[in-house]
C-alpha cells in the first residue's frame, strides 16, 4: 500500500477492494483493518524499533520481509493479540514465500526478542514523532514543535463519532449519551456497532459528520431564503447543513455515484436540494449565487486520526500540485458569487500552502472580493482556532479529552470571502 501509495479505503473496500482481503471472513477482516490501521499510527517508532534489532539491514528487494516483521511487531507491541501466535504467523509467511524463506529463522528470532523486550522498546521510541519526518517538519515550522507534535500523538487516537443534529442538541446528547460541543455537533462517548441502529437515523434526525467539516457551513451566517451552490458538494454533510439553514441549495459534484449518495443522504433527511452533475470548471450560470461554498479536493492530512494512511500515500508534490488545483477552482467560485455574496472556501489539510497562501494569493491580484474575519467571539471554546487573519485553523490536538471524554477533531482550515 505504501510501496504503491494506494489510499487503505480503495484497498479495504468490501465490494471493490484487494481480492485477498475481499475472500476473509468478517472477523479476519476486521483484524486485517486493525493490524494495518494500527501499524500506520506507529509506523515510525515500530520501524525504529526493528531497525534497532535487526543488526544487519535488510537487503535491497526486501520490502516483503519488512512488511511481514512491521505487521508482526504492530500485533506485538499495540494489540491484543497473543504474542506467541504473532510469531508463529510471520514465521509461517516467511517460510510459504519462496522471497523471504531463507530469513524465516531471522523473523523468529527478532519478533521473540521484541517480546520480550518490548516494554523497555516502547519505552525508548516514546518522545519520537508518529508522522514522516518530512510532514512533522513542516508542521514545526508552522504550528511550532510543541503543536506539532501534539499533532503528532492527536493521530494516534482514532476519532470519536460526532453528529449534526436538526435540532436539540442537548436533547440528542442526553439520548444517545454524548455531549454538545463548541460547533454544536454532539459527540458521542463511546459506541461500536452500526451508526443506522442508533435512535434518531431512520427519522433524518442527524447525520454522521466531524465537528470540524461542520464550521464551513455555519460561516454564511443567515442563510433563510438565500441561494446556496454547494460545490464539490458529495456525500453532502455539508449540503444537508445548508438546507438546515433555510437556504435554496444546488449541490454540484462531477461524479454521478457520487451524487446518487447524496440524494440518498437527502432523501433520508428530508431535506429537498437541486442536484447538478458538473465539473466544477464547466459550471457557469446565469447570475450570481447569495452563498457559494466550496469545499476543494486537497491532501486530506487533517483526516489522519480516520485515515492514517494519508501520510504514507502523499508526499509535497501533491500538495503542491493539489494547492494549484484549489487555486483555480477558488478563483472560478469567486464568480459564481453575486456582488455582496460570500464564497467560504475549506479544505480539510494542515498545510497553510492549501489554505492561507492560496487565499492570499487571490486576494493579492483580484479586487472584486475581500477577506471578511471570522470573530472569535462567536466560537466560545474554539477561539484559538481562529488565526489573526481572521480564518478558522483547527487540528487534531485541539479540544483535548476530559473527563473520559474523548478529544480531537479533523484539522480543518476555512476563511469567508465577500465579493464586492
Amino acid at each position: 500500500m505504501i510501496d504503491r501509495k494506494t489510499p487503505l479505503d480503495g484497498m479495504l473496500d468490501n465490494d471493490s477492494g484487494n481480492p485477498a482481503y475481499r475472500a476473509l471472513s468478517d472477523a479476519d477482516r476486521a483484524l486485517v483493518r486493525a493490524i494495518l490501521n494500527t501499524a500506520l499510527r506507529h509506523l515510525p517508532r515500530i520501524e525504529a524499533i526493528l531497525g534497532s534489532l535487526v543488526q544487519t539491514p535488510l537487503p535491497d528487494g526486501a520490502r516483503a520481509l519488512h512488511h511481514v516483521l512491521v505487521a508482526a511487531a504492530t500485533q506485538i507491541l499495540y494489540l491484543d493479540i497473543p504474542d506467541h501466535s504473532a510469531v508463529d504467523l510471520a514465521v509461517e509467511q516467511a517460510q510459504t514465500d519462496p522471497r523471504n524463506r531463507r530469513f524465516a529463522s531471522l523473523v523468529n528470532a527478532v519478533l521473540r526478542r521484541l517480546a520480550r523486550e518490548k516494554t523497555e522498546l516502547l519505552a525508548a521510541t516514546q518522545s519520537q514523532p508518529v508522522i514522516p519526518a518530512w510532514f512533522h517538519a513542516r508542521l514545526a515550522n508552522v504550528y511550532g514543535p510543541v503543536h506539532a507534535q501534539a499533532i503528532s500523538e492527536a493521530q494516534l487516537e482514532p476519532p470519536a463519532i460526532d453528529l449534526t443534529v436538526k435540532s436539540d442538541a442537548e436533547q440528542w446528547a442526553e439520548r444517545l449519551g454524548g455531549w454538545v460541543l463548541p460547533t454544536g455537533s454532539v459527540r458521542l462517548a463511546s459506541f461500536s456497532g452500526s451508526v443506522a441502529a442508533l435512535e434518531g437515523f431512520d427519522d433524518g434526525a442527524w447525520w454522521v459528520q466531524d465537528a470540524a467539516a461542520s464550521i464551513p457551513a455555519r460561516l454564511f451566517g443567515d442563510l433563510g431564503g438565500k441561494s446556496v451552490v454547494d460545490l464539490c458538494a458529495a456525500p453532502g454533510g455539508k449540503t444537508a447543513q445548508l438546507a438546515l439553514a433555510g437556504a435554496e441549495v444546488t449541490a454540484l459534484d462531477q461524479s454521478a455515484s457520487r451524487l446518487r449518495r447524496l440524494q440518498s443522504n437527502m432523501d433520508r433527511l428530508g431535506f429537498q436540494v437541486r442536484t447538478l452533475e458538473s465539473n466544477l470548471l464547466d459550471f457557469k450560470p446565469g447570475e450570481g449565487f447569495d452563498g457559494v461554498l466550496l469545499d476543494a479536493p486537497c491532501s486530506s492530512t487533517g483526516t489522519i486520526r480516520r485515515h492514517p494512511d494519508v501520510l504514507w500515500t502523499k508526499g509535497p508534490e501533491d500538495i503542491a500540485k493539489l494547492a494549484a488545483l484549489q487555486e483555480k477552482l477558488l478563483r472560478h467560485a469567486i464568480g459564481l458569487a453575486r456582488p455582496g455574496g460570500r464564497i467560504v472556501f475549506s479544505n480539510c489539510s494542515l498545510d497553510p500552502s492549501e489554505g492561507e497562501e492560496v487565499v492570499a494569493r487571490v486576494l493579492s491580484d483580484r479586487t472584486d472580493v475581500v477577506l471578511e474575519p471570522i470573530d472569535p467571539a462567536r466560537w466560545p471554546g474554539l477561539e484559538d482556532a481562529i488565526s489573526p487573519e481572521g480564518a478558522f485553523r483547527a487540528t487534531p490536538a485541539m479540544l483535548p479529552a476530559a473527563e473520559g471524554r474523548p478529544g480531537g477533531l479533523d484539522g480543518f482550515y476555512a476563511a469567508v470571502l465577500r465579493r464586492i
